[in-house]
């Protein structure tokens, strides 16, 4: 699908929609309700247990229609089908991009080079479900026969930040009798303060790497091997027993130890950061079991289409990433944040990161052109309330404009006394108090003085966005994720950059292969790095003691 497009800033609608910007600027929130008492109804969409309020955003519906216009003529409906039927969209790496097929129902039909890839992703699924009912009866024993009771999963970026996410957001649905660590720093500390209490006899380890080269990740595998072998002996077998694989290298995950057969295959069409649904989640479903992996994979597949169906303007991927778009290029907002007013997301925002930096951080169109604009925005957040009480100011009172998506849940899945309806009413109250602020007249009203007046006035007109959902289950995580997935996408469309390629990733990896030898090396090395780096690398010499 190499073609060449129109440059994003000559679309007609772009250009209507930088005229209209001039028009909308001076237009306050408060001014827009006011005026439209349905404003609040106008501005939503629902899909997959999800609810989305978008009425506290900088729009109207010029703003909508020429947004919408935009997406027309950028041809997202051509390329989300071309996405869900197979064609190798990373034009980069001439590839497929079809996460969606890891939770497409077992009698889809979704093909990669005219073969219906379903079929072998639901063999992988029931080869993770038997493993995982196997070691969740207690019928998997370790090298001694001990049951196991604790898995680590040892991966890094997709291979981490997916499962460790879905964890945590599912601990509820959790086995509690079986305590999950995840090991992804190079860092020696990650592995160690990992494994600190754990008794080898009764640990699992995951390793989860494509090709099972990943430095960081066999680094802390081989680290790991060597700590069991020493708790168990020093008997080699062992390793079987408690070491699995999620890779595609059967030659090297034999030599490493492990049985092939103890190997769940992907594929090169799923993206690290698209993959936390494939055998990657197997820790996920050790956790929560099958039944409630299949659930979060349903709500995936509900997200995907209505993504692949709905109508644009009722399209609640399309209409987060459009207004993304609207706020990036036209108010120059340089971030987003993601706040989940549910303490079980707490690791959501980190997982976003890697999701949408790593996907549209590019600079330069499909086509290898520079391009002319910004592209993705950063993505940072913390859950509520915790967020109010440290970088909140910022947002209500900074001098930088910063989209708010808010996450809510109206029922508590642990009820405790009045503590979610004191949540609910936060999260309700931040949306609301930074779209209408609070005026000068307002606080005078209040009785301030004149000189305190101006500290306390709130400018308001900060966009935000609500998702609400009726509680937490693996459903409307796997709607979740997918909705940021599928808004992702749209923004990459619009922007017309591969969103599924990481070439940002790879120099720093490089350069570092070819450090490490000169930091070990016994002799001081001829260095050839830049004399920053080179004065860096013969300081850590000295003070490791080395010539």
């Amino acid at each position: 699908m190499r073609t060449t497009t129109r440059l994003l800033t000559a679309h007609p609608a772009w250009k209507s929609l930088s005229k209209h910007r001039r028009e909308i600027e001076r237009v306050h929130l408060r001014e827009l309700f006011a005026k439209d008492p349905k404003r609040a109804e106008r501005f939503t969409a629902e899909a997959a247990g999800l609810f989305l309020d978008y009425s506290k955003n900088r729009i109207t519906q010029v703003t909508l229609k020429l947004l919408l216009e935009l997406a027309e003529q950028s041809e997202l409906r051509a390329k989300i089908d071309a996405m869900f039927s197979g064609q190798r969209i990373n034009v980069t790496e001439d590839r497929a991009v079809l996460h969606v097929a890891l939770r497409a129902p077992r009698d889809a039909v979704i093909e990669v080079d005219g073969r219906n890839v379903v079929p072998e992703v639901h063999a992988v699924l029931d080869k993770m479900a038997d493993f995982s009912n196997r070691v969740r009866a207690g019928q998997w024993k370790g090298h001694t026969g001990k049951h196991i009771r604790n898995v680590v999963n040892i991966g890094i970026g997709g291979s981490d930040l997916g499962p460790l996410m879905a964890c945590e957001a599912l601990k509820h649905y959790s086995d509690r009798n079986l305590t999950f660590r995840f090991v992804s720093n190079v860092d020696g500390i990650d592995f160690v303060e990992a494994a600190r209490d754990l008794d080898p006899a009764g640990t699992l380890f995951i390793v989860s790497s494509k090709t099972f080269t990943t430095l960081e990740t066999m680094t802390n595998a081989q680290t790991a091997r060597d700590w069991l072998l020493k708790g168990l002996g020093g008997d080699h077998s062992a390793v079987a027993k408690h070491f699995v694989a999620v890779s595609t290298n059967a030659a090297r995950v034999s030599a490493f130890g492990i049985d092939p057969a103890n190997m769940f295959g992907f594929w090169d069409w799923v993206g690290g950061r698209y993959s936390m649904d494939s055998a990657i989640g197997v820790s996920t479903m050790l956790a929560v079991g099958p039944e409630n992996f299949k659930a979060m994979l349903n709500g995936f597949h509900e997200m995907d289409e209505h993504f692949r169906t709905a109508p644009f303007e009722q399209n609640l991927p399309v209409l987060l990433g459009l207004l993304t778009v609207w706020y990036t290029h036209f108010f120059d907002a340089q971030t987003v944040a993601v706040l989940p007013y549910e303490q079980y997301l707490k690791r959501f925002p980190a997982y976003l990161q890697q999701l949408t930096m790593e996907s549209n951080g590019k600079h330069v169109t499909l086509d290898g052109q520079q391009v002319t604009y910004d592209t993705g925005p950063v993505f940072w957040g913390e859950p509520g309330t915790n967020g109010q009480h440290s970088f909140y100011q910022l947002i209500h009172q900074g001098t930088r404009l910063i989209p708010c998506d808010f996450i809510a849940f109206a029922q508590a899945l642990v009820p405790l006394g009045p503590h979610h309806d004191m949540l609910l009413a936060n999260v309700l109250a931040q949306a609301e108090a930074l779209a209408s602020g609070k005026t000068a007249k307002e606080v005078k009203a209040e009785g301030a003085p004149d000189w305190l007046v101006p500290h306390r006035v709130f400018e308001g007109n900060r966009p935000s966005n609500m998702i609400l959902a009726e509680c937490l289950t693996p459903e409307i995580l796997g709607a979740l994720v997918a909705l940021y997935e599928h808004s992702d996408f749209t923004q990459g469309v619009i922007w017309n950059v591969n969103s599924f390629d990481q070439r940002g990733v790879e120099l720093g990896k490089a350069l570092a292969r070819r450090i490490i030898p000169e930091l070990e090396s016994e002799r001081a090395p001829r260095l050839k790095h830049d004399s920053s780096t080179n004065n860096l690398i013969r300081r850590c010499r000295q003070i490791k003691g080395a010539q």
